[in-house]
């Protein structure tokens, strides 16, 4: 059974997501249940809509390019005309224990591991959308970078080992065998550029305030 808040026309909701299959399967189950929906591909774009309408709520993915869902959460807390919009984290990259700290200190109403079922999604978003985000957001600005540093720094030596790992496991394999190895390689490898690369745009940013 879901609330009025889940079927009403007004629960507005903006979708943050880099991966064009799943910020479409997203729209259409939300729009289904009654949302209205408006999609964007990284933080960047969200901040960009965000200058002239304003969500009930936020959904949102964390490995993202240009603007990610970290950096996206604390542009948004430290914003007074943003601070009290209810934020939702998804992540299949994110997903220890001390990610999901980091997120619910940046002001996160729920932090989600991927894959979610839709059961599980629009409990989580009717649960959002029934609550206020507290605008006491005190996180200075030197913190968030520093813990954020942290959290890059642990994911690139996880996606190291990650790496390292199937190439190991690559060796041991006949070639018939090795397709699907390849596929979480090449995925891997992937996703180990992507955090590279907020790594060094975090770094610039650190180093300025040095």
């Amino acid at each position: 059974m879901v609330s009025d808040a889940v079927t009403s026309p007004s629960a507005f909701v903006l979708v943050v997501e880099d991966i064009a299959s799943v910020r479409e399967l997203m729209q259409v189950q939300l729009e289904l249940q009654g949302y209205r929906v408006i999609t964007v591909r990284d933080g960047q774009e969200a901040l960009d809509f965000l200058a002239k309408e304003k969500p009930a709520a936020i959904i949102t993915d964390i490995l993202m390019p240009r603007v990610d869902g970290f950096a996206l959460a604390h542009r948004l807390r430290t914003n007074p005309a943003t601070a009290d919009i209810p934020i939702i984290f998804l992540s299949a990259t994110y997903v220890a224990a001390d990610d999901e700290r980091f997120a619910l200190d940046l002001g996160a109403m729920q932090f989600l591991a991927k894959p979610i079922s839709t059961s599980d999604l629009f409990r989580a978003l009717e649960d959002a959308l029934h609550k206020t985000a507290s605008t006491d957001f005190t996180m200075a600005e030197r913190e968030f970078y520093m813990r954020y540093r942290h959290r890059l720094t642990t994911k690139l030596n996880q996606k190291d080992q990650q790496i390292a790992r199937i190439q190991r496991q690559l060796k041991a394999l006949s070639e018939d065998q090795r397709v699907t190895y390849r596929q979480q390689l090449v995925e891997a490898e992937g996703h180990r550029a992507e955090i590279q690369n907020e790594f060094n745009s975090l770094m610039s940013v650190v180093n300025a305030l040095e």
